[in-house]
């Protein structure tokens, strides 16, 4: 397989709304030890993308500045001392960036061969919200099979991927949605109880379902005053796991509860870790995770498609919070 020499891409021109993602060409990028190139058929969107493009959240040291974290497409170059991949294999992909172009390159432990029967589209919505719910649900939270389980925002990307894989661990599982055609959503894949956070109380509803004692562990991408309240509603030695902060990264916490309770609090972002780490959780992927792909027991959710070039329509359905599951763009 050839590589050409450039390729189509969408960068950020600057930094701001979706309006500054644009179309340009690239110099196709060229493997290193350990790298494979990979010749992308689609990519996932996701809200580090939207993050970087504002001007918030930098790509880290050496990794390409288009946004895309994560693609499926087949191997079109492996790096110059051989590979666990042959040209041609199947795969998708965490990336450090630059999905969002006709091919990105990435380290060959942090692919994964797309699941049987899957197609290009739903591959490409794996990688980034599978490595981060299992390292932070089950690395970080330790959550196990017979323990209850509360993730927010359940219709997202994450969400829909934490109650499957939860459910499907043996955990009773509740989320909290927006709407409620989003709470459906989130009992159609296997949630026990959704809460609309508009209507409802989500620490009376999960105590009360409970019997009083509180969840076990909480998935929280909202931040903000939702901190003091995944205190009241976790159970004694619970867990509260923190992967975003969209309401505010700073809060007043009464410690004193989290003391009495013998809680932990944690919390991971995933793009900045070292490739050893992220070559861990695609290990353990391969191992627990993929076998449940492989046999259609879980799946990704799917949103909406965008070609490639309108990459800031499929920016502001994202951040319209209209979406249930993944938005992923297509690249011819």
């Amino acid at each position: 397989m050839t590589l050409p020499a450039e390729m189509h891409v969408v960068e950020i021109a600057e930094p701001g709304g979706p309006e500054v993602l644009r179309s340009s060409v690239r110099r196709v990028p060229k493997p290193g030890a350990g790298e494979i190139v990979i010749r992308v058929h689609a990519a996932g969107v996701n809200r580090p993308d939207a993050l970087q493009r504002a001007g918030s959240y930098a790509p880290p040291l050496g990794a390409s500045d288009l946004p895309g974290l994560e693609a499926a497409g087949e191997v079109a170059a492996v790096g110059p001392v051989g590979s666990r991949w042959q040209l041609g294999d199947r795969v998708c992909a965490l990336l450090p960036g630059g999905g969002y172009a006709e091919y990105a390159l990435t380290h060959e432990d942090h692919a994964l061969p797309v699941p049987a029967g899957m197609d290009w589209v739903a591959a490409a919505g794996l990688c980034e919200t599978f490595f981060t719910v299992w390292s932070n649900v089950f690395t970080r939270g330790r959550l196990a099979g017979g323990e209850s389980f509360l993730v927010h925002g359940g219709s997202s990307g994450i969400g829909t991927t934490a109650i499957q894989l939860a459910a499907a661990r043996g955990a009773r599982v509740f989320a909290t949605a927006g709407s409620e055609a989003k709470c459906q959503a989130c009992l159609d894949l296997g949630a026990e109880l959704a809460v609309n956070y508009r209507a409802a109380d989500f620490v009376a509803a999960v105590r009360e379902a409970t019997g009083g004692k509180g969840v076990d562990v909480i998935l929280d991408m909202v931040g903000g005053d939702y901190l003091p309240r995944d205190v009241r509603a976790l159970a004694p030695d619970g867990r509260l796991v923190m992967i975003a902060h969209l309401q505010g990264a700073s809060v007043e916490l009464n410690f004193s509860q989290v003391m009495v309770k013998r809680l932990t609090i944690t919390g991971s972002t995933l793009r900045p870790q070292s490739v050893e780490a992220k070559a861990r959780i695609a290990d353990d992927l391969r191992r627990e995770v993929w076998p449940l792909l492989d046999a259609g027991r879980i799946a990704p959710v799917l949103d909406r498609t965008f070609p490639l070039a309108e990459a800031a329509a499929a920016h502001r359905r994202l951040e319209s919070s209209a979406h249930v599951g993944k938005i992923i763009l297509t690249v011819a």
